[in-house]
């Protein structure tokens, strides 16, 4: 299908397309008006990581086209915690742990989209203003006989789970009625039109058109964005050691810089695309480039991912410092560090402090490999002792990605 509004050709050249509810209709309303659309973001942790980056730059998108987008903190959902892709329940969460988690998480929010009083400006809005002041036996009068268990059995959320035999609660059933009835609140109060996600919230997306539709009559829209998985077909957001977070007091923005120049060369074009703000025809230059040359759009990449994220300044020092550390043979002042104390640490506990490795029976693997390097040199014995002197850090090395310092 061809569109018209700047909204789906944006969405649709960016790669950030993969279903939409009614896409004529859509596509119509957008060419016309200022429309109002939202993302839900359950802070079930204080920092996002970058696999949440791809719904953040939905709303950037939406935002980029003349449209307003709004930033539901799921502060009311995530007691309940959405079972979506999971194999097991989740750990309930304290008030004050949502609470601290959403203050950890605003940031990221304001870096990348513009908040303010304009038609367009961005909104951030807790679910648990409504969820938490429902009396839960008028909600369900209201709202139950919408839903059909039936139709719940068949959604992937649950059947997932069901077909694995692991527990489905009570409580996380309720999720996508609860989801759904978030879109019925913001498009009576906000006059919020469309609902944005991953596709794996396909199933939450439609039961809250169809909830608008049945209980008000008012018809409203639904995208989603593909699942982002790299070209050796593991997951985006994830690294070897864990997620990456988005936050620097999670991950150092070398580590997150770092990330993104260590691209497959077959997913560098496409991550331009999704996650900067770079014109398609220098993306196409970049994405086209061969051999050793590819590693400049690797850099273009990091760099613009992590000014986008953590601000320019940080990506400028991470790019200083990978340099420095790759190029010059240097240590840079950016990188992770690990104080031993004038007495020195063994090199295990080291490995381990510094977050190189998970754990001392893995630091002995990895030294015993030869992978672990001190100084330029590699280090075989699994009881060596580091001394750094003061003013004189050493610099720590796990295979050729892992870099870090040694301080008294």
């Amino acid at each position: 299908m061809t569109y018209e509004s700047d909204l789906l050709c944006l969405l649709e050249e960016r790669g950030h397309l993969h279903q939409i509810t009614d896409p004529g209709a859509l596509d119509a309303l957008a060419s016309k008006q200022v429309i109002t659309g939202y993302v839900g973001f359950d802070p079930t942790a204080s920092s996002l990581h970058i696999g949440n980056l791809a719904s953040i730059m939905l709303l950037r998108r939406l935002q980029q086209a003349g449209h307003r987008p709004i930033v539901i903190m799921g502060g009311g959902t995530a007691k309940v915690g959405d079972p979506s892709g999971k194999d097991e329940t989740r750990q309930l969460m304290t008030e004050e742990r949502l609470a601290s988690n959403i203050a950890g998480i605003k940031g990221s929010f304001e870096r990348i989209l513009e908040f303010g009083d304009s038609t367009t400006g961005a909104l951030l809005i807790n679910n648990d203003d409504w969820l938490s002041k429902l009396g839960y036996v008028e909600m369900l009068r209201d709202v139950g006989p919408h839903f059909t268990i039936n139709r719940m059995l068949t959604f992937d959320s649950v059947k997932l789970r069901l077909d694995r035999e692991q527990p489905l609660s009570f409580l996380e059933f309720n999720y996508m009625i609860m989801q759904a009835y978030d879109f019925l609140v913001l498009a009576r109060d906000y006059d919020c039109r469309l609902q944005l996600g991953g596709s794996d919230q396909w199933g939450n997306i439609v039961n809250g058109i169809e909830l608008n539709r049945r209980i008000d009559a008012r018809e409203v829209y639904g995208v989603t964005a593909p699942l982002i998985t790299r070209a050796d077909g593991a997951k985006m957001g994830k690294s070897v050691d864990g997620a990456i977070w988005l936050n620097e007091d999670a991950l150092p923005a070398y580590d997150f810089w770092q990330y993104w120049r260590n691209t497959d060369d077959r997913d560098v074009g496409k991550f331009l695309k999704l996650f900067t703000d770079l014109p398609l025809e220098e993306i196409a230059k970049l994405e086209a480039l061969e051999g050793a040359e590819i590693n400049h759009a690797k850099t273009v990449l990091a760099n613009e991912v992590t000014a986008l994220v953590r601000g320019f300044e940080a990506a400028k020092a991470a790019e200083a410092t990978a340099r420095e550390t790759f190029a010059g043979g240097g240590a840079g002042e950016d990188l992770p560090t690990f104080a031993a104390g004038s007495g020195g640490e063994r090199l295990l506990q080291v490995l381990t402090g510094i977050g190189f490795t998970a754990s001392n029976g893995e630091a002995k693997r990895k030294i015993a490999e030869g992978a672990v390097k001190v100084d330029g040199d590699v280090i075989l014995d699994a009881g060596f002792v580091v001394h750094p002197r003061e003013g004189e850090p050493l610099k720590l090395s796990l295979g050729k990605k892992k870099h870090g310092l040694i301080t008294v």
